[in-house]
C-alpha cells in the first residue's frame, strides 16, 4: 500500500507546486503588461497571456484560482482592446468570475467577487451590455467580507462609491486601501496599485471640501 501511496502524494504536491508557479507567473506578468505596456504592444502581450491562462483552466479545470485569473485577464485585455471585442472580452470574463465562484467562493480571498463587481460597475448597462450598479455594489461588498483589508477591494469599492456620488463613503474606504498591508510577492502591482488609489483619494477630495 505504501509503494503506491508515496507516488501518489509526490503527484498532488507536483501538482500543487505547478499550480504556484503558474499562479505567481501570471500575477507577475499581468502586472507588466497591465502598468508598464501601451497600445498594440499591450494588446499583443494580453492576448498572449490569456492564451497562456486558458493553457491553465484546461490544465486544472477544477481549480477556481485559475479561472480567477482567467477572467482577470480577460477584463483588463477588455479595458485595452475597447471597441465592440471588448463587450466580448467582458462576457468571457464574467463567464469565467462566475465559474471560479461555482467551484471555490473564497478562492484568493474573494478575488472573484472584487473582479465581478468591477466588470458589473464598468460595463454599459443594456442594451449595449450587461452593467448593473445594484449588482456591482453587492459583489463588492461580498469581496470585502472576505479580505476586508486589501487594497484591491477596498479600491474598488472606494472607485464604485466615487461614482455614485457617495463621497465620504468613498473616502473612507480609499483610506482603508491606502492602509492596506503590502503584498512581498507582488511588489509592481501593489506599486501602480497605490498610485491608482491616491490619484482616486486626490479626485474624492476635491469633492468633499
Amino acid at each position: 500500500m505504501k509503494r503506491f501511496l508515496i507516488p501518489a502524494m509526490m503527484a498532488v504536491l507536483s501538482s500543487q507546486t505547478v499550480a504556484a508557479t503558474t499562479l505567481e507567473d501570471i500575477q507577475k506578468r499581468w502586472a507588466e503588461v497591465n502598468y508598464t505596456l501601451q497600445d498594440d504592444a499591450q494588446e499583443k502581450a494580453f492576448e498572449a497571456l490569456l492564451a497562456q491562462a486558458k493553457q491553465w483552466v484546461q490544465a486544472e479545470p477544477n481549480n477556481a484560482e485559475a479561472y480567477i485569473w482567467q477572467g482577470i485577464v480577460q477584463s483588463t485585455y477588455a479595458g485595452a482592446k475597447g471597441g465592440l471585442g471588448a463587450l466580448g472580452l467582458a462576457k468571457d470574463a464574467r463567464a469565467s468570475l462566475e465559474k471560479a465562484l461555482a467551484l471555490q467562493p473564497d478562492a484568493l480571498q474573494g478575488s472573484a467577487y472584487a473582479s465581478l463587481g468591477t466588470l458589473y460597475s464598468k460595463v454599459p448597462g443594456w442594451p449595449l451590455g450587461f452593467g448593473d450598479d445594484d449588482k456591482a455594489k453587492e459583489l463588492l461588498e461580498k469581496a470585502l467580507e472576505f479580505n476586508p483589508n486589501g487594497i484591491d477591494p477596498n479600491y474598488f469599492y472606494a472607485d464604485y462609491l466615487y461614482e455614485q456620488r457617495n463621497y465620504r463613503r468613498a473616502q473612507q474606504f480609499a483610506e482603508k486601501a491606502l492602509a492596506a498591508p503590502a503584498r512581498p510577492e507582488r511588489p509592481l502591482a501593489d506599486a501602480e496599485r497605490r498610485k491608482e488609489v491616491e490619484a482616486l483619494y486626490a479626485k474624492i477630495r476635491k469633492k468633499v471640501r
